[in-house]
């Protein structure tokens, strides 16, 4: 594929992975060398990404951030079980296209079943209203958990990542002007279908370091400091090592410091994780395999 897949004022914009880089940076996403390169290879050459990775590594954000460092709109599709074409691509205003039928029968006029479908009685979902934006830019479309979805749901999604476009019965193919950039993400509850992954770049975002944890949170927790930040990092990553059920990621980080800041906690210490630990930790098992593991002291 060439650039111009996903428009010439993307590779304008990029011109290479470093100035992705910088624009991600100037919107506080400090992402990883693999996920910037997945994400410039997504955004140039108009082929989607499947990011996958434990839940709150920063998946979802990374689209987030990369729909800012364009400059473009996000469209968000929030996958879930038994999830269909109505609530992901399209559906018709019926109660419109029944007032239409009304009208045409009080003025005594033939109404063609094609005029009701058309434009004006068509609702778009996330997945068509990505593909019809028209902006300077390709929208980022954001396909979140699709690992929730179920294999039909999966399988209706070939047609849009492997061609930019999708079959409306009464319409017929509906092609994108401009790929919209698609980044798919899974928390790995389900192993996806070779088919989806064929039609997609592939990158696993890891857990950060301490370090890099510590910088994320003081670009997202403004004020806090950088000791706290840093203490808060190296505890959580001893508690991904007790075997918790849900470990806490990168967002419950954020929070969990937000909170320590929030009470004027000026360390972290066994009072102050007992004190806050449901911002960390968020099933009682869990909690209680914390508060007796010793890891951050009695409380």
């Amino acid at each position: 594929m060439s650039d111009d897949v996903s428009g010439g004022s993307v590779a304008r914009l990029l011109p290479d992975v470093d100035a992705l880089r910088l624009a991600l940076d100037g919107v506080d996403y400090l992402a990883d060398d693999g996920t910037v390169m997945a994400l410039f290879c997504a955004a140039r050459l108009g082929q989607p990404v499947l990011l996958e990775g434990e839940p709150g590594v920063g998946k979802t954000e990374a689209a987030k951030a990369l729909a800012a460092a364009l400059d473009t709109p996000l469209v968000r599709l929030q996958c879930y079980e038994g999830i269909d074409l109505a609530e992901a691509l399209y559906e018709w205003n019926y109660p419109r296209q029944l007032l239409a039928i009304r009208l045409a029968e009080a003025r005594g006029t033939d109404l063609a079943e094609d005029s009701l479908f058309g434009d004006e009685f068509l609702i778009a979902r996330p997945l068509l209203a990505a593909l019809r934006h028209d902006g300077e830019r390709p929208a980022v479309l954001l396909i979140d958990e699709v690992d929730r979805a179920d294999d039909d749901f999966e399988a209706f999604l070939l047609e849009l990542l492997g061609e930019g476009a999708v079959t409306i019965p009464e319409l017929g193919t509906v092609r994108a002007a401009q790929r919209p950039v698609v980044v798919l993400t899974s928390n790995r509850t389900r192993e996806l279908h070779d088919a989806l992954k064929r039609r997609c770049l592939f990158h696993d975002i890891a857990y950060p370091s301490p370090e890099r944890a510590a910088e994320i949170v003081r670009r997202r927790v403004p004020g806090s400091s950088r000791t706290l930040a840093e203490q808060a990092a190296r505890t959580v990553e001893q508690l991904r090592a007790l075997g918790l059920q849900k470990p806490p990621g990168i967002a419950e980080t954020i929070d969990w410091v937000a909170a320590l800041e929030l009470l004027g906690v000026q360390a972290v210490d066994g009072p102050a994780v007992d004190r806050t630990l449901g911002s960390l930790v968020k099933y009682a098992d869990d909690q209680r395999l914390v508060r007796s593991s010793g890891v951050v002291g009695p409380p």
